[in-house]
């Protein structure tokens, strides 16, 4: 592998919540706080060990890159799902409890990468039911390539 392709990973848990819908249009987010109303229709995985104040720094650096992509795998029990997207130099990347994948190029302090290629909406039912339970454990491994 040349320096140019460098792979770096950061693996998350979080737990499910009662209220995980997951049907927004163009957000996917984790969180790490505990409470989750149905207004939160993007979130998936609450209750997580980290946020975006607490990823690497190499990590960071790395998707402050519009040429980063980032592939983010969400295993749930025997589920995995995958999600694409993209970083960019517009990234914050200081939210204390937040991170949200967007379809958007829209960057703010929340968000983790751009230009998805999935939303809440677009996680499999499966998965999602499975996230209702909320002692249901989740892991979420997010690679860089940039």
């Amino acid at each position: 592998m040349s320096s140019d392709k460098k792979e770096i990973r950061e693996v998350i848990f979080g737990y499910g919540h009662e209220n995980v819908l997951a049907t927004h249009h163009s957000t996917l987010e984790f969180t790490k706080d505990t409470r989750l109303s149905k207004k939160g229709d993007c979130i998936l995985v609450v209750a997580t060990d980290k946020s975006l104040t607490d990823l690497s720094n190499e990590f960071k650096e790395a998707l402050l890159n519009s040429n980063a992509k980032l592939t983010i795998q969400i295993e749930v029990d025997n589920l995995i799902e995958e999600v694409h997207a993209k970083g960019s130099t517009h990234l914050i990347l200081n939210h204390p409890a937040e991170m949200v994948i967007r379809k958007s190029d829209h960057a703010s302090d929340r968000t983790l990468a751009v230009q998805a290629d999935k939303a809440a909406k677009d996680i499999s039912r499966e998965m999602v039911e499975k996230l209702k339970n909320p002692n249901q454990k989740a892991k979420i491994t997010f690679i860089v390539q940039g």
